[in-house]
């Protein structure tokens, strides 16, 4: 004769079903809670990193200028020899910035690739910018940071302004309202 099986206990066969509907919606509910916390932040975090991009071009851009009107001074005063035999003085002025030539309208490098992007040591995709040059009086060289709204995260070089024998300096700008 056979011996009856015992039938499965409770608490077996609720193991066996997986979760139950209440269960589910408490994990889907924490779930949202936590997305909602996390991705302002996440967005904050994007918005500040651009806005940290774009004031440290600036910055750069702003040393590499001063660095670059003094080595024009020093070859154009013949105080420091100079490197090459291309230098500020000369009828095309360029400066040599650790063996990068660097274009120079007056004084100041110009607002072009090969003038203020040379002297910043700028790379336009690794930095993730674009650039624009305008203007034929006054070139200004603007640089978009990728990612953020155009004109409003933007770093802005207006070139030196030469005036009978007084030189404006270079404008330099930055906004990050739209980073």
């Amino acid at each position: 004769m056979k011996k009856a099986e015992n039938p499965p206990s409770h608490a077996s066969a609720r193991s066996s079903r997986g979760f139950t509907l209440i269960e589910l919606i408490i994990v889907i509910t924490i779930i949202a809670i936590l997305a909602a916390v996390a991705l302002p932040r996440l967005i904050d975090a994007q918005r500040d990193a651009r806005i940290a991009k774009a004031n440290a071009i600036y910055g750069s851009i702003r040393s590499a200028v001063a660095l670059a009107r003094s080595r024009c001074e020093l070859d154009l005063a013949n105080v420091a020899p100079s490197v090459t035999t291309t230098n500020c003085a000369s009828a095309t002025p360029q400066v040599n910035m650790d063996g990068t030539m660097v274009d120079i309208r007056n004084r100041y490098p110009a607002a072009t690739a090969t003038g203020v992007d040379a002297a910043a040591a700028i790379n336009l995709a690794a930095d993730g910018l674009t650039a624009n040059t305008t203007g034929t009086g006054t070139p200004t060289r603007t640089f978009d940071v990728q990612g953020g709204t155009v004109p409003n995260c933007r770093i802005t070089y207006q070139e030196a302004i030469l005036s009978g024998t007084l030189i404006t300096a270079p404008v330099i700008s930055v906004v990050t309202t739209g980073c």
